[in-house]
């Protein structure tokens, strides 16, 4: 009896782990995106900072990213948390996510880049 509810327990385990929920996947997107975005940020900010530029960039990168990045970030993920859990299931959802999925790693890779290279600029004309 004890093994036939453990079995019983185990597959209903694994059906639950099949289970899609976009609402997971955005939040694991979100999260390796702002580690991304982050770890990228500090290294072409420490980079720009060795070539002798802009004393002021680590402190406007921080600004930028505490006003802006993360709750941009939470946005991405607002949209897809307060779905049901049959929406949250449906694979015909699956062109949306991949777009939301698309535009934030972009962003993710991209600010870093931008941003570092807008405060340079800035401090060269200063």
């Amino acid at each position: 009896m004890a093994k036939a509810l453990q079995q019983s327990v185990l597959e209903t385990q694994k059906r639950t782990a099949d289970v899609l929920d976009w609402r997971k996947k955005i939040s694991d997107h979100v999260a390796f995106a702002l580690l991304v975005y982050t770890g990228l940020h500090i290294f072409l900010t420490m980079s720009a900072m060795k070539s002798g530029q802009a004393s002021l960039l680590p402190y406007a990168a921080l600004v930028v990213l505490v006003f802006a990045i993360i709750p941009g970030c939470m946005q991405f993920e607002a949209r897809w948390k307060y779905l049901s859990d049959e929406q949250a299931a449906d694979p015909e959802l699956a062109g949306k996510f991949t777009r939301d999925c698309a535009v934030l790693w972009l962003l993710a890779i991209g600010l870093p880049v931008l941003l570092t290279l807008f405060f340079m600029g800035i401090a060269a004309l200063s």
